[in-house]
């Protein structure tokens, strides 16, 4: 079988400080989303920043659909978008001229890029933001942008670092539309150390912890592991428990303050959207939404205590 993305043994620490992660071992034969999961600190950004060629590891090789990655990084490298975690965008550019620029440095020839251009910017919604100074985007569309410079070249391996960090909830579900869309052709190794996201997105899911790889199997096995499911909702104005109820899915609520509630839910993937969609109709003002991350440790505890036994 052949791989876009294989590792082995991949491992890598920092001057003489313990490994930062050892024995990375992945392996992703085909288009959609993989989820790459931990919480702060396990490993995610350095695993990524060696896939994709911006750090030299100690150990271990990578393979970019079967180049290894040291020998023959420029070849490797054409196949490979990154987005990290901080977007390389230059905000006093207009995001034509930094597209083309990105184009440029992945030798796209030069009579392709005016068509690539226009078709990643169809792609990402920035057709009608052409002139538009990166500096003076939002949030969200400067993400857009990130992610058009991550695909412009049509990298067999897309890989998003936490891309919908910071957004607000509206600019999360646009993110996630997009990325869904990306996933049709393209193989996306997406890291997150929210697990809601990793479960509305992926298949497939890797889970790291303390730099070693403790979890790797399909959303489904992984889903077996997370019960009860809850997010934690910031809102200006608190929703009754009675309206709460009644959403499909949600099963418990807890007032722990005045503009925070956590939501139990029976593990239904849409849960963050039909919460959106509540907040809409009664005038929330749904401020942040995210997967309890105390239940997110539990799950470390219990996923590492197997690995352990």
């Amino acid at each position: 079988m052949s791989f876009i993305l294989k590792t082995d043994n991949l491992s890598h620490r920092y001057s003489n400080s313990s490994w930062a992660i050892r024995n990375i071992n992945l392996e992703i034969a085909h288009t959609g989303v993989v989820g790459l999961l931990g919480s702060n600190g396990a490993g995610k950004s350095t695993t990524m920043n060696i896939i994709c060629g911006a750090l030299n590891q100690s150990e271990g090789t990578v393979y970019i659909n079967g180049t290894d990655l040291r020998k023959h990084p420029e070849t490797a490298k054409k196949d490979i978008g990154f987005l990290p975690q901080v977007p390389p965008l230059y905000p006093d550019l207009t995001i034509d001229e930094y597209l083309i620029y990105s184009a440029e440095l992945r030798f796209i020839e030069k009579n392709k890029i005016k068509g690539a251009l226009e078709e990643v910017k169809e792609r990402c919604g920035l057709s009608h933001l052409s002139s538009r100074l990166i500096g003076n985007l939002s949030g969200g569309y400067r993400q857009r942008v990130g992610i058009a410079q991550a695909i412009i070249h049509k990298p067999k391996l897309v890989v998003l670092d936490e891309p919908t960090n910071g957004l607000d909830p509206n600019q999360i579900i646009e993110a996630r539309k997009l990325i869904r869309e990306i996933a049709l052709d393209h193989a996306v190794l997406f890291s997150s150390h929210i697990l809601s996201e990793v479960q509305l997105l992926c298949k497939e899911i890797i889970m790291i912890e303390g730099g070693r790889m403790i979890f790797s199997d399909s959303m489904d096995a992984f889903n077996n592991y997370v019960q009860p499911h809850s997010v934690l909702m910031r809102v200006e104005n608190r929703p009754s428990e009675e309206v709460l109820l009644k959403i499909t899915g949600v099963t418990k609520v807890d007032f722990l303050s005045d503009k925070q509630v956590r939501v139990y839910f029976d593990g239904g993937e849409e849960i963050t959207e039909r919460l959106l969609a509540a907040s809409m109709q009664y005038h929330w003002k749904l401020r942040e939404i995210n997967f309890d991350k105390t239940m997110l440790d539990d799950t470390f505890k219990q996923l590492s205590a197997q690995t352990n036994q």
